[in-house]
């Protein structure tokens, strides 16, 4: 069986391999290529240099959104992760109805981000409010706790179930040992179960920050930035530099933001992968 994968393995991997340097590799050094153009089309585009940086790293609605995005990401980050491990050692405890409760938890999760953000917009907007206008056009943090309530509805389960896993994962020796000695159960979470978990907390958090810092339907669904682009998203903002002018310096503009966002979110991923890695422990 091994000597069959050795040579076939071209069979497996290249289509996948094409697929990856169609769908993400060419269009990525196309982008960055276009980032330095002031263009209108891919075919009419003229190199500038560093002009669309320049006005980027100026532009006070690009660092107001990024901002936004960073505070959303942090306080999401937080109360995702936190509410679903509390929720998957409910789960783990032997409780009635476990499996019933983690279908529920997770199906949220299956609605697309549009969709979710149209239905908690007429929530927020129409059941929870009482005033004549719009609840979430009123005030950005309005929009900011709408959104992360959003966030939590969605994700929470997902990253419950990853939690689950990692808990299960645990040898049911090293909880009966600690029993044996009269840990106390505060004991067992922070010294056992915590430290255990560490690879899916690891994965979670890197699953929490990168979705909050690329989210855009849920923003342009709940929100549209309103007011006055106070609770713009980054995504939501290059998306917004891009298509709603006309002129090809604003799509070089779009284009550089998209870069810099980029950046961004790998150097962050990368610093939070670092910290959370460096304390997992070995079974």
């Amino acid at each position: 069986m091994e000597k069959a994968i050795r040579r076939y393995w071209p069979v497996f991997v290249l289509p996948t391999l094409a697929a990856f340097c169609i769908g993400f590799i060419y269009p990525f050094i196309q982008g960055l290529y276009l980032s330095f153009c002031k263009f209108t089309t891919i075919k009419k585009a003229t190199f500038i240099g560093l002009k669309n940086y320049a006005y980027a790293l100026s532009d006070e609605g690009f660092w107001s959104a990024f901002s936004f995005t960073a505070a959303f990401t942090v306080a999401s980050t937080v109360l995702i992760n936190v509410i679903a491990f509390m929720i998957a050692l409910a789960l783990t405890s032997r409780i009635k109805g476990a499996n019933l409760y983690r279908t529920v938890f997770f199906m949220p999760n299956l609605i697309g981000g549009i969709v979710l953000g149209y239905i908690w917009q007429i929530l927020l907007n129409c059941v929870l409010s009482l005033l004549d206008k719009p609840l979430l056009a009123l005030n950005a943090t309005y929009g900011f706790w709408g959104l992360i309530i959003l966030m939590l509805w969605q994700q929470v389960g997902y990253m419950m179930i990853i939690y689950i896993a990692g808990l299960q994962s645990i040898p049911e020796d090293y909880l009966e040992a600690a029993r044996i000695d009269g840990a106390s159960a505060s004991q067992i979470l922070f010294r056992i179960k915590i430290p255990n978990v560490m690879p899916s907390i690891t994965i979670c958090s890197f699953l929490t920050i990168t979705n909050g810092f690329k989210l855009f339907d849920q923003n342009l669904a709940l929100t549209g930035g309103e007011p006055a682009h106070e609770s713009e998203m980054m995504a939501l903002n290059i998306y917004n530099t891009f298509y709603s002018r006309s002129g090809g310096q604003w799509k070089g503009y779009g284009q550089a933001k998209a870069v810099i966002f980029c950046i961004m979110v790998i150097l962050i991923s990368l610093i939070q992968l670092k910290v959370t890695k460096s304390r997992e422990v070995q079974q």
